[in-house]
Order: C-alpha cells, then structure tokens, then sequence
C-alpha cells in the first residue's frame, strides 16, 4: 500500500518536474529566467526544467581513467526502479525533503539541471509550486518531522 502511494505522489508531481521555462537576454545583458514567456519581440530560449535540486557547488571533475561508472565516486549508480518503503529509506526521503524543503525557503538562488546538463535558477512561481509540492510530500511521509 505504501509503495503505492508513493508511486501515487511521484506521477502527481511529475508535471511540476518537467516545468517549462523561458530564457532571455535583455537590452542591458541581464540574463532572466522565468516561466512566463519573456516581452513580445524578446529573442529567447526554450528550457525544459528537470525539477531537482542541484548542489550550489560542483563536484570536483574526476581523474580521466574514470570510466563514468558513478558508482567507483561513492555514490550508487541512478536506477529508474523505486526504492524499497524501509524506515532507513524513508529516513532518508524524509531527510531529503527537508534540506529541498529548506534551500526553497531560502532567500537564496535554487538551482535546478536543464538541458543538456546546464544549471538554470529556479525562481518565481515556478519556485513556489516546487515548495508546495515539496512541502505536501514532507507532511506526507514524514509525520514525525
């Protein structure tokens, strides 16, 4: 039962993960980001956001006979397959949650993996939808947080 709801929660929120966004430049050399299409005459950019939080700072890039295997950097390879509901799993989830919960809540930028493994900002509604979500998954399988 667990498993599916939280299957459940993972495909309500898949339409807040794929949020489309716009990118511009405008007169002065700012870039914005917003998911509201930029002013009419604008020359802009498309970006599919992917909804994850990434790390302010990158990882430092790893010696040239790493074969890309993620696993040999300490962390498990990416699998599609959900994880096991376990207290440890959960523990984890609901750890998570908390720091996404957090860095959105925070004054400061959030930044998200676009295409083609470039990082956009995440700003405006699109922030706050992400909170909200964020926010009803934590009150959900984390009631002791």
């Amino acid at each position: 039962m667990r498993r599916l709801l939280i299957a459940t929660a993972l495909l309500l929120a898949a339409p807040l993960v794929a949020a489309q966004a716009y990118k511009w430049t405008d007169a002065s050399g700012t870039v914005h980001y917003s998911d509201a299409p930029p002013p009419q005459g604008t020359k802009y950019n498309k970006v599919t956001t992917s909804g994850s939080v990434e790390p302010l700072a990158t990882a430092a890039p790893s010696s040239s006979s790493d074969s890309g295997d993620s696993s040999s950097n300490g962390n498990p390879p990416p699998s599609n397959q959900p994880m096991a509901d376990t207290p440890e799993n959960r523990a984890k989830f609901c750890v998570a949650l908390k720091a996404n919960l957090d860095a959105l809540k925070s004054s400061g930028p959030v930044v998200i993996g676009g295409q083609n493994g470039q990082q956009q900002v995440l700003t405006g509604d699109a922030r706050q939808q992400q909170q909200s979500a964020t926010e009803a998954q934590y009150k959900q399988y984390c009631p002791n947080g």
